[in-house]
């Protein structure tokens, strides 16, 4: 049942957002919420592990941050969130992932859409020894 809502909201927010209609009046994320060291709380959107990236295998977990600006510098929080959020979650996943890209936004996005008017950041880590290890894009 929280699945079949999940998706009613993502398509209500993707039809919302298609239209322009709802850049203040989103709900708030309803994905599980994770704490990072700038005490702001970002909200899971999704893990997508069916698209290769530049490294084979890849695993992008995504979320969304109300609120985010384009002047903010998140660099240490996706860092935290490479660590002790996905690193522990690739474990198991098949084929292994060799990089894991962490990105946040403003609103819940479709995966590989352009959404210029939305404030996103990416940041892509190799995985090396169980740990995440930053990438310049």
């Amino acid at each position: 049942m929280a699945g079949l809502h999940r998706v009613a909201l993502a398509l209500a927010l993707t039809t919302c957002l298609a239209a322009g209609a709802c850049e203040d009046e989103s709900p708030p994320p309803e994905g599980e919420a994770v704490a990072v060291p700038s005490g702001r709380t970002v909200h899971l959107l999704d893990v997508i592990t069916n698209a290769p990236g530049t490294e084979g295998a890849t695993a992008r977990f995504r979320f969304v941050v109300p609120g985010l600006k384009q002047d903010e510098d998140w660099a240490e929080d996706m860092q935290v969130l490479c660590d002790t959020y996905a690193m522990p979650r690739i474990a198991g996943m098949v084929p292994a992932p060799q990089q894991i890209v962490v990105s946040l936004a403003d609103r819940a996005l479709p995966f590989g859409e352009a959404a210029p008017e939305a404030v996103q950041f990416f940041e892509a880590y190799r995985v090396k020894d169980g740990s995440c290890m930053w990438e310049m894009f």
